[in-house]
């Protein structure tokens, strides 16, 4: 599967897209008035949590995640997996699928900050075989980043949202001043606490555990959606360098294959 790429400058949209991430946190108020309308500021108990929520992640070491990004008229990308936030590490099932009647497509991904693993690639073992390499299971490449060179697809972006939905301390509460709260909503069974903030972005928090569950944001002119459950540590073991490639050595390798 190629990896999908949006038009326009991505290496932007990185940079806006995570720095968005960062700055979203979230929060809930167990004394809401009954009055309140979507919209109104944030409460300083919920300024607060929403200081709190992303090193509460941390906290809880890992979580379920599943990421969907419609980027593309009857094309939804969706990765399914855990992350582990105390190592910044996680895997997933990549699938792209088409309201046209197009075959979908799969990957099996391993990232970390700083690399991406793809398996299931189609032609990996022919290109291999070509270039007189050892036979690997994954190709790993760098993850496009912000300050990186090149253009970022769409996979690099989403991977990056996942292990930045973590932090190693709170932040200033008075950050979140102009925050707004959005309303209440059910995410796999919890009720949550909405807010949005002045980019768009929407968190939802657990009411019960103050735990983020679900993050919403823009991404050019589709929304991405981030749902973490089952919070808890995980272990992760990326591939081992003798099962993959690594396309930076072997570039004809990445180029062959469109990883």
């Amino acid at each position: 599967m190629r990896s999908p790429r949006r038009p326009g400058p991505v290496r932007l949209v990185v940079l806006a897209a995570v720095a968005a991430l960062v700055a979203v946190l979230t929060g809930c108020s167990e004394d809401e008035a009954p009055d309140r309308a979507a919209g109104d500021p944030v409460t300083a108990a919920e300024a607060d949590v929403l200081s709190q929520v992303l090193y509460a992640d941390r906290q809880a070491g890992g979580a379920d995640v599943e990421v969907s990004a419609p980027y593309a008229e009857g094309a939804v990308l969706t990765l399914t997996g855990e992350v582990d936030f105390s190592r910044d590490t996680g895997r997933a099932q990549a699938v792209t699928t088409y309201a046209n009647g197009q075959p979908e497509e799969t990957r099996t991904l391993f990232f970390s900050e700083t690399d991406l693993w793809q398996g299931d690639v189609p032609g990996l073992a022919d290109a291999l075989s070509a270039a007189g390499l050892p036979a690997a299971t994954y190709a790993r490449r760098p993850i496009v980043t912000g300050g990186s060179t090149g253009t970022a697809s769409l996979l690099d972006v989403l991977v990056q949202m996942v292990t930045r939905l973590s932090a190693r301390a709170a932040d200033d509460p008075r950050s979140f001043d102009a925050y707004t709260w959005a309303g209440s909503q059910s995410v796999n069974g919890e009720l949550a606490s909405v807010f949005r903030s002045g980019t768009g972005a929407e968190v939802s928090v657990a009411a019960d555990s103050e735990l983020l569950v679900q993050y919403v944001t823009p991404l050019q002119d589709f929304e991405v959606t981030i749902t973490l459950a089952d919070h808890g540590p995980r272990d992760i073991t990326l591939p081992a360098d003798t099962d993959t490639v690594d396309t930076t050595q072997h570039p004809e390798i990445a180029s062959a294959l469109g990883i």
